[in-house]
């Protein structure tokens, strides 16, 4: 058998090497977004000013969002598709984990908490954000602490881990609460501006938004001390290394370059729409941390 020349020899394995190598790597999420030509994002409706519907119909905007389209960017970039088309689909607090689980959505960016429970389903890119769970009442209520709450009633949203400390507490303490676990943020809200509950148990930064967006926002107060500190990250899909590597790297690039300052300024201390309000709310040093040490850990961990 004739031998090949050593550099034709060498020329022709690296072909074989490297043709297919791109498509073998794929795997998971990245392979099905260069198969359809599409990535699907999840957002929500009405969780301001991370990730809510604005003027446009059914398109997201927010911080989360934000971060979102950078991954986006990031993700053209990987796969070499300039023209990757972008698909948004609504979730809420009971349907975000199922819908990312299934395939239904590719990315998860909006106000999701990464904690122990939850990494047994989905997977979660580097810390977005972080928030303390605290209460929004009426200034005029005299509600200043947890306790204050014994015997009322109190509205959180269903499926979010406030619901679930809120039920812990009342169990434990005997509060004699009647919690209401409303369907998402904007109800919870309605709960509250209606009087059918006199607090609103959920993330700081959350109830800051929905402050902004009432009639009358001089009326609100964010008050009590925090019963648990969070960290909200993206959701993808568990086990799929190949496609968190990619996620990870583009929010830890966002952080380095410096841009993530101007996505929170023009969420937190710059009047959104809808109503051009100002949240009024600085990045906490909580934040500062973990954008200077990203980490994909949970606030349990930290």
């Amino acid at each position: 058998m004739r031998m090949l020349p050593k550099v034709l020899a060498a020329a022709i394995a690296a072909t074989l090497i490297s043709a297919p190598a791109f498509a073998a790597e794929l795997t998971g999420t990245l392979k099905k977004i260069k198969e359809t030509g599409t990535i699907t994002l999840g957002h929500r409706d009405a969780s301001i000013p991370f990730s809510y519907l604005g003027t446009e119909p059914g398109k997201p905007v927010g911080y989360s969002h934000d971060i979102q389209l950078k991954v986006v960017e990031a993700i053209k970039q990987e796969l070499g598709m300039p023209e990757l088309k972008v698909r948004y689909n609504l979730v809420t607090s009971q349907t975000r984990i199922p819908l990312v689980q299934n395939g239904t959505v590719d990315l998860e960016c909006g106000s999701t908490t990464n904690n122990l429970e939850r990494q047994k389903q989905v997977g979660f890119s580097v810390g977005i954000f972080e928030v303390g769970t605290r209460l929004l009442s009426k200034k005029s209520a005299g509600i200043n602490e947890f306790d204050d709450l014994k015997g009322k009633n109190v509205v959180t949203t269903a499926g979010t881990t406030s619901e679930r400390l809120l039920k812990s507490m009342n169990a434990e303490k005997q509060m004699g609460m009647n919690i209401i676990s409303a369907k998402d943020h904007g109800e919870s809200f309605l709960m509250l501006e209606s009087g059918r509950a006199v607090a609103f148990m959920m993330d700081d930064a959350l109830l800051y938004g929905e402050m902004a967006k009432a009639k009358k926002p001089d009326d609100w107060v964010v008050t009590g001390k925090p019963q648990s500190f969070e960290v909200y990250g993206c959701m993808v899909r568990k086990d799929d290394e190949a496609f968190k590597q990619v996620v990870d790297k583009a929010i830890a690039a966002t952080y380095a370059s410096g841009e993530i300052n101007g996505i929170y300024d023009k969420w937190f201390t710059q009047p959104i729409p809808p109503k051009g309000l100002n949240l009024n709310f600085p990045m906490s040093e909580e934040l500062k941390k973990l954008v200077a040490n990203p980490t994909d850990k949970s606030a349990e961990e930290i």
